[in-house]
This record gives structure tokens, C-alpha cells and sequence, in this order.
């Protein structure tokens, strides 16, 4: 699956999400230089909603791979 938008803040700290059509999904891994607050992102990965999180938001997504948006 792949997501475009911009990266934020979660409620929780050390958590990034991004908001989406497709709904809020929480980011998980990635290249931190890459994946990082602020940033336009496109990633590419497969959404784990049954992964257990501390972040208490969004959709778990594993990050395979991640690039600045254009």
C-alpha cells in the first residue's frame, strides 16, 4: 500500500502519523532521516491494525520504504 502526506507528531512521544484519505495511520519504521516531523512524504508498507502500540492512534503501517514527496 502506498500513502502520501505530511508526517506529524502523535500524542505520545516518539510517535508519527500521518493523516491521510484514507484515514490516520501511525508510521512505523522507515528511515528517521526521511520519516520525520514536517516532512512530505510517500511510503510504502502494509497497515498491521492488530500491531499493539503506545502511540493510541492511527492505523499501525509497517514502513518497507519511504521517500520525500515531490
Amino acid at each position: 500500500m502506498t500513502l502520501r502526506g505530511e508526517v506529524m507528531a502523535g500524542v505520545e512521544a516518539g510517535c508519527l502519523v500521518m493523516a491521510t484519505d484514507r484515514g490516520q495511520y501511525l508510521l512505523l519504521g522507515g528511515d528517521p532521516q526521511v520519516v520525520r516531523v514536517g516532512a512530505r512524504v510517500v511510503v510504502e508498507g502494509t497497515p498491521q491494525p492488530g500491531q499493539p502500540t503506545t502511540c493510541q492512534q492511527g492505523t499501525p503501517f509497517r514502513v518497507h520504504t519511504a521517500t520525500p514527496a515531490q
